[in-house]
C-alpha cells in the first residue's frame, strides 16, 4: 500500500483518541494448517490455498482474546496480509465463528512485500486514528520489527504446527507476501 508516512516513523506515544486493538488473521484467529500442504512443496497452488481458506477452523484462544479486547472498550482491527480479493470470504468466517465487530484491513491484491514490511506500515496508519494498545500476531519476523519499533505486540503461539507447516506458513507471509 502507499503510504505518506516515511518508514522509519516511530508509533504514536500519546494517548489520543479511541484505542485500538489489532488482530492478524492466520495462525492468531484462523486456523490454516488444514491448508498449508498446498504451499509447503514447489510449485506451490496458490489457488487451492485460497480457496479453502473459508474452511479454516477458528483458534479459540485468539477468538476469546479479540472478544476481551472489545469488552475493554477497544476498537478491533483486523490486519491481516490477505488481499483484497478475498474480503467477502473473510468477513463471512469472521461473522461465522462470532468475531467482534472491527474494521478489517488488507493488502492490496498486487501487494507482495513481506509482512513484516506491510503490517508496520498498516499499523503507522491506524495510529493516526487512536493509540494502539495490543498488536496480536503470530509471524515472528512481524513481531521482531513491531518490538524493536516500540509497538505493544503479543506473540500468538496457540496455532501448534509441525516444523513443515511453520516454514511453509513463514515464507507464505515473509518470502512470498502472499498471508
Amino acid at each position: 500500500m502507499p503510504s505518506d508516512a516515511p518508514d522509519d516513523e516511530a508509533p504514536e506515544r500519546e494517548p489520543r483518541g479511541r484505542t485500538i486493538a489489532v488482530f492478524d488473521v492466520d495462525g492468531v484467529l484462523a486456523d490454516v494448517r488444514h491448508r498449508l500442504h498446498h504451499v509447503e512443496r514447489r510449485p506451490k497452488d496458490w489457488p487451492a490455498f485460497f480457496a479453502s481458506m473459508g474452511d479454516d477452523g477458528p483458534l479459540d484462544v485468539g477468538i476469546a482474546l479479540a472478544h476481551d479486547q472489545a469488552a475493554s472498550g477497544h476498537a478491533i482491527v483486523y490486519l491481516t496480509g490477505r488481499n483484497e480479493t478475498y474480503r467477502r470470504t473473510t468477513l463471512e468466517w469472521m461473522r461465522r465463528h462470532g468475531l467482534p465487530d472491527g474494521r478489517l484491513v488488507m493488502r492490496r491484491d498486487d501487494d507482495r512485500r513481506p509482512a513484516r514490511q506491510f503490517k508496520p506500515q498498516a499499523l503507522r496508519r491506524l495510529a493516526r486514528e487512536g493509540t494502539v494498545v495490543a498488536v496480536v500476531d503470530d509471524d515472528p519476523a512481524v513481531v521482531e520489527v513491531l518490538r524493536r519499533d516500540g509497538w505493544p505486540v503479543l506473540l500468538a503461539t496457540w496455532m501448534t504446527a509441525d516444523r513443515d507447516e511453520q516454514q511453509a506458513l513463514f515464507d507464505a507471509q515473509e518470502l512470498d507476501g502472499r498471508t
